[in-house]
């Protein structure tokens, strides 16, 4: 399922802690790991050293991917490495497509500690740009598990949503897991009793999780359906992944209303930001960059 797959690092603990679950993932799959290190253009690292000039952050990034890449050959991974200047986030994206990543798996933490806390991280940008799928480990998890033995689906009935519980459902079959269909119907501030016509969306929900966890079975993978009646979906989602054991969630970056991706605060940005397990996000491969 997967064959290459983009770790992108700045070197820090988050990316440390982050690489484990990625090796790990690269010696199921007997997958390539490329190790790419960004030196941010935004930031002047031109400097003379011994009389010669030289670029600090492109030099920290050869050490950097170098030292990945030794840890990678102690698990028998095979890597390449690279180290390119530009924009972190797009650089990150455009590398991913042009070379035809299978995935992105990086940390929601860089070396700030504070990337996960604040709008426009690059983990977010990231999952926002990129044409393939993208991997958000919480370097701080405690429930970092592989191989993954439950697999949770957040769905809405939407082609995105379809295309995730293709992929979680092809990890499920690989590992031998359970998929969990969940559709949380999102009432807001109006809440249960103020929200009209609320047992015919929870009818029509419903049907949404039958139709997909049918597509589980028929795969013969074991699935677990429900629906959540609440106030957020991200918050119901983050409540099901504590309350039933949860090792990774795999969902669209797109929904029902087409503009999800780009929206502060969508769904799959918010569960990449909370989520105490990682998170899979499935983009339209036709949008990004």
């Amino acid at each position: 399922m997967f064959d290459r797959i983009l770790f992108p690092t700045d070197g820090g603990e988050g990316a440390s802690a982050a690489f484990d679950h990625v090796l790990d993932l690269a010696v199921d799959h007997g997958a390539t790991v490329h190790v790419l290190n960004v030196a941010d253009t935004t930031h002047d690292s031109v400097t003379r050293i011994g009389g010669e000039v030289v670029d600090v952050l492109e030099r920290e990034g050869e050490e950097i991917v170098a030292a990945a890449a030794d840890r990678a050959a102690e698990r028998g991974v095979e890597t390449v490495t690279e180290v390119l200047q530009g924009g972190v986030a797009e650089t990150i994206a455009a590398y991913a497509g042009e070379y035809g990543m299978d995935l992105v798996a990086m940390p929601t933490r860089g070396r700030t500690g504070l990337d996960r806390l604040l709008l426009g991280s690059t983990t977010e940008r990231v999952v926002r740009e990129s044409t393939v799928p993208v991997l958000s480990v919480r370097p701080d998890g405690e429930t970092v598990r592989y191989p993954y033995r439950s697999v949770l689906v957040p769905t809405d009935g939407s082609e995105r949503a379809g295309d995730a519980l293709d992929r979680a459902l092809a990890l499920a079959e690989h590992a031998g897991a359970t998929v969990h269909v969940l559709s949380v119907v999102d009432v807001g501030s109006v809440g249960i009793e103020g929200y009209a016509g609320i047992d015919a969306l929870v009818e029509d929900t419903e049907e949404t999780v039958a139709a997909a966890a049918a597509t589980v079975r028929e795969a013969g993978v074991e699935t677990v359906e429900a629906v959540e009646v609440g106030s957020s979906a991200a918050r119901g989602i983050r409540a099901y992944v504590d309350e039933n054991d949860v090792d990774l969630v795999v969902m669209g970056t797109q929904g029902r209303t087409g503009v999800e991706r780009y929206l502060l605060g969508s769904v799959a940005e918010r569960t990449v930001r909370t989520s105490p397990v990682p998170v899979m996000t499935v983009p339209d491969p036709g949008e990004g960059v």
